[in-house]
């Protein structure tokens, strides 16, 4: 039976056998008996690679230990308010730094994302000008998260990318991805992580 540990990129967290390109977390989601509890325990959500330094969990979910995520794709991760580790992506999370700035701390970030992505315990969503949204931004269309690609939105779902659309060419858009990590998607951002599922193409 699969976990509820696959991240939506409204940041929800859903049961699907996918598991998905990129892994994460925030903090312990879960208790004894591996039900998630709560959405978040820290403001330092994470998107991680799925291997580092040979590395293995045998479980995604042991106790008192944090709650390994996965995500789609790395659009997917950052529509959900997570920012490259600073561990296993330690390359990406310096660019990332860069990209911010420079003179920011991981705690500064981490809390200018929290605000971004959660305004109390609901999910917080932007308005901004459709025209200019770069690839991987995520918007809502009929309450349902589309990809931004290029002219097109494609329609997000657990296993990849579904429907096409036209995206609209004018007006606002309810953009999910916090506007920091738009900045970063804007500044033409590739880590060492997908960026894309391989459905895009």
């Amino acid at each position: 039976m699969p976990l509820q540990n696959r991240v939506t990129p409204l940041g929800e967290l859903i049961a699907v056998p996918e598991r998905g390109l990129v892994y994460g977390n925030r903090g312990c989601l879960h208790d004894a008996e591996g039900r998630i509890r709560r959405q978040w325990q820290v403001r330092r959500w994470i998107a991680c690679r799925l291997e580092f330094r040979g590395r293995h969990r045998p479980s995604p979910m042991p106790p008192g230990r944090y709650t390994g995520l996965f995500f789609l794709d790395e659009a997917t991760a950052f529509a959900a308010g997570h920012r490259p580790c600073a561990e296993c992506r330690r390359e990406d999370y310096n660019r990332f730094l860069a990209i911010w700035g420079g003179s920011a701390r991981a705690d500064e970030i981490d809390a200018v994302l929290h605000e971004e992505r959660v305004d109390g315990h609901a999910r917080r969503l932007h308005r901004l000008p459709t025209r200019g949204l770069p690839d991987g931004t995520f918007v809502l269309e009929d309450g349902e998260p589309f990809l931004v690609l290029g002219p097109e939105l494609l329609r997000w779902t657990p296993g990849g990318y579904a429907e096409r659309r036209p995206q609209p060419a004018g007006g606002t858009a309810v953009v999910v991805t916090p506007p920091s990590l738009v900045a970063a998607l804007r500044q033409g951002w590739r880590g060492s992580v997908p960026l894309l599922h391989g459905s895009t193409l």
